[in-house]
């Protein structure tokens, strides 16, 4: 029996690297390096490869949720952690055991409309979503399945003026 699809939400910031910086991308993939806290790395390690992501704008005005992606290759070790030069190195990280993971992640659409994170917040069909949990500020995110739903529905409906 093939494993239930999960969902996940990642957070990036916009002018780092915006759901349009990913779409833009040959193939529309990348890797998903840079994750240096032990929960989040915890969740890539449970990422499956057909697993769907809502790709999050994070330090944003407004922040919020703006396209789906889908992982496309499972955990396995991010190489800037043995890169001296890179921002992400970690000196205590070894090759044989390495620390950190990434995934590869690819740009499927993006929603209808970019859902706020006030909007989430307000629904309250979402009030035990992570990111709407105030100081939330976890990169990696598990959604449930009810909650993926709901916010492809609201990403669906027109604005309220």
């Amino acid at each position: 029996m093939a494993p239930r699809r999960q969902y996940w939400l990642l957070k990036s910031e916009p002018k780092v690297f915006s759901f349009a910086d990913l779409c833009a991308l040959p193939g529309r993939t990348t890797g998903w390096d840079g994750v240096r806290n032990y929960q989040a790395r915890n969740f890539l390690r449970s990422m499956r490869a057909g697993d769907l992501v809502f790709f999050y704008h994070s330090n944003a005005e407004p922040p919020g949720i703006a396209g789906i992606a889908e992982i496309v290759l499972e955990a396995h070790p991010d190489p800037t952690q043995f890169d001296r030069a890179h921002e992400h190195f970690d000196a205590k990280s070894k090759r044989e055991a390495p620390a950190w993971l990434m995934v590869d992640l690819r740009a499927v659409e993006p929603l209808p409309r970019f859902v706020a994170l006030d909007e989430l917040r307000n629904d309250p069909e979402l009030a035990a979503m992570q990111v709407c949990q105030k100081g939330s500020r976890l990169s990696v995110q598990a959604v449930s399945a009810s909650e993926w739903g709901r916010v492809l529905a609201l990403a669906k409906q027109k604005v309220k003026l």
